[in-house]
């Protein structure tokens, strides 16, 4: 048995376990769940997949994608319970999708980098979205992403259409002319104003990252597992 074979054999199985949990004789908590209710789970292991990943802590992360698995599995029954759909529906999409937006591996579309690719993939995106003439390109950068992600994801995108600086040089200007606006809110004491120049300033280097091909979130999570190591080594000292 080849290892793709395992894997949808044993996708089926976790579907079965799913099914049994939620049908009569259950588990009275999985019964209760609904796609509102699981959404703090989605996005909690979500990150745990993120940790494992910053940790390079493989077992961690093969575990962690179990769990994320899991989720995906969860609102799957969910959505066939209530007639809206099966498992099988979020895969055929998105083998449509990779299909239908790689049309230089499936097609006879040729590429030379991976920018042409990006650039690919955003008109073949425009395309889809002339079914629906009202949609932003901005409108499938999701809203409740984290904020440092979404600014990243919008900067990207209108980037590729051709709003953007003309270099990096740019994008510093505009740090060095944020960060002196913040500067004189401070000053005048204005909370509302450096909250609003602040949140400018998080925006502006967020640019400087995506010119620099550093995804920021990732950026500050390792700054953030650094302190974490610092902090737990002072602790252990103290102690």
């Amino acid at each position: 048995m080849s290892n793709h074979d395992l894997a949808g054999q044993l996708l089926v199985e976790l579907a079965d376990v799913m099914e049994e949990l939620r049908g009569p004789g259950g588990c009275p908590w999985d019964r209760e769940q609904d796609h509102k209710s699981l959404m703090p789970f989605l996005i909690e292991e979500a990150y745990e997949v993120l940790e494992a990943i910053q940790l390079e802590d493989m077992n961690k992360l093969a575990e962690e994608l179990g769990d994320l698995l899991l989720q995906i599995v969860f609102h799957a029954q969910i959505a066939q319970e209530n007639t809206e759909f099966d498992l099988a529906e979020p895969i055929r999409q998105i083998v449509a999708k990779m299909r239908r937006r790689h049309p230089h591996v499936f097609g006879e579309v040729s590429v030379t980098s991976s920018e042409q690719v990006l650039v690919n993939w955003e008109q073949i995106k425009a395309q889809e979205r002339e079914q629906n003439p009202a949609a932003s390109l901005l409108d499938t950068v999701p809203r409740n992403m984290p904020a440092l992600m979404q600014a990243c994801k919008i900067q990207q995108k209108a980037a590729r259409v051709g709003f953007d600086w003309d270099s990096i040089d740019g994008a510093w200007a505009k740090v060095v002319e944020e960060k002196a606006e913040l500067l004189r809110a401070v000053e005048n004491r204005d909370i509302g104003e450096v909250n609003e120049e602040l949140g400018d300033l998080l925006f502006a280097i967020v640019n400087i990252a995506r010119f620099l091909e550093v995804e920021p979130e990732t950026a500050l999570l390792s700054t953030v597992v650094k302190f974490r190591h610092r902090f737990s080594y002072i602790e252990e000292q103290a102690q």
